[in-house]
C-alpha cells in the first residue's frame, strides 16, 4: 500500500463516479452531497423507509452516519443495511457521539450488530464507547482523549470484525492485523461542521471502487489530507468559511500527481 495506489484509486473513483446512498445527519447533508460531487462520486440522500432498501441494493456503497438520531432513522438504517448486505454493497458506519449518551451508545451497538460494516469510522472516543472501551467524551464532538489509539484501532477492527479508522491529528486505519497511519490533514478542519461526516462519505467513493476495504479507506484518508492541506494555504488567514470552499474546490482539483508528491501513508509498527 503506497501513494501510487492511493493516485489509481482516485482515479478510478473519477472514472466510475460511483452512486454514493448517505443516511447522514441534517446538518451536513448539502456539504456532504457537495463534496462527493467535487470528488467525481455521484451522492443520493434518501431516508424514507419505504425506499432505502431498494437504493442500497443499487448503490455502489452506503453510508449511515448517526449524527442526527431517532427511532425512525435508525429503522431506516437497519433496512437499508440489511440490504446493502444482502446485495453485497460496502456499508460505512459513523457513530457520531456514541459514548455522549445511553441512547446513542446503544444504537450505535445495536448498528454494528445488525449490520455488517466494511469500515467504521470515527474518532478515538466513539470507536472506543462502541466497543465498550473507557474513553472520555463529551458531546458528539469529543476530543482524542488518552490512550493508544492504534491499539484502539487494531482491537475494534478485531472485535468488529471489519475496517476501523480513527481520524485525530494522525488518522490510524487497521484491519487487526494490518495497520497504516496517515499523517495530513489541517486543524481548521475541526472547525468546519461535517467534515468528518464528509470524510466518512468519501471513504464510500473508494470503497465503492475498491474491494479491498483498508486500501480503500486509507487511499480516502491520504486524498482527505492532502486536499485540506492545500486548502488550508490557499485560504490562510480567511477563517473556516473560506476554508470550507476552498475545501471543496480542491477536492475536485485533486490529481493522482498531487497524492504522489504530497499524500504520506506508513505502515504501522
Amino acid at each position: 500500500m503506497n501513494v501510487d495506489t492511493v493516485g489509481q484509486l482516485l482515479e478510478k473513483v473519477r472514472e466510475q463516479n460511483p452512486l454514493i446512498h448517505n443516511i447522514t445527519n441534517v446538518v451536513v447533508t448539502n456539504f456532504t452531497a457537495n463534496g462527493l460531487l467535487a470528488l467525481g462520486a455521484s451522492p443520493v440522500m434518501a431516508y424514507a423507509r419505504e425506499e432505502v432498501a431498494d437504493m442500497a441494493r443499487i448503490a455502489g456503497a452506503l453510508v449511515l452516519n448517526m449524527g442526527t438520531l431517532d427511532e425512525r432513522v435508525v429503522e431506516a438504517m437497519l433496512l437499508a443495511g440489511r440490504s446493502a448486505n444482502e446485495h453485497s454493497v460496502p456499508v460505512l458506519f459513523d457513530p457520531v457521539g456514541a459514548g455522549a449518551t445511553p441512547y446513542r451508545t446503544d444504537e450505535a451497538r445495536k448498528i454494528v450488530k445488525e449490520v455488517k460494516a466494511s469500515i467504521v469510522r470515527g474518532n478515538a472516543a466513539e470507536i472506543a464507547n462502541v466497543i465498550g472501551e473507557a474513553w472520555q467524551i463529551k458531546g458528539v464532538d469529543a476530543g482524542a482523549g488518552d490512550g493508544d489509539v492504534a491499539s484502539l484501532a487494531k482491537k475494534a477492527a478485531a472485535m468488529l470484525d471489519t475496517v476501523v479508522a480513527i481520524t485525530g491529528k494522525v488518522d490510524v486505519i487497521s484491519d487487526g492485523s494490518r495497520t497504516f497511519l496517515i499523517r495530513g490533514g489541517h486543524p481548521i478542519l475541526t472547525k468546519v461542521t461535517g467534515t468528518g461526516c464528509l470524510l466518512t462519505s468519501v471513504m464510500g467513493a473508494f470503497a465503492a471502487v475498491e474491494k479491498d476495504m483498508l486500501a480503500a479507506g486509507a487511499s480516502a484518508l491520504v486524498c482527505y489530507g492532502v486536499a485540506a492541506e492545500a486548502a488550508a494555504r490557499k485560504a490562510a488567514g480567511e477563517g473556516p468559511g473560506s476554508f470550507q470552499v476552498q475545501f471543496l474546490n480542491e477536492l475536485a482539483a485533486l490529481t493522482s500527481e498531487d497524492v504522489r508528491r504530497f499524500g504520506s501513508i506508513e505502515k504501522a509498527e
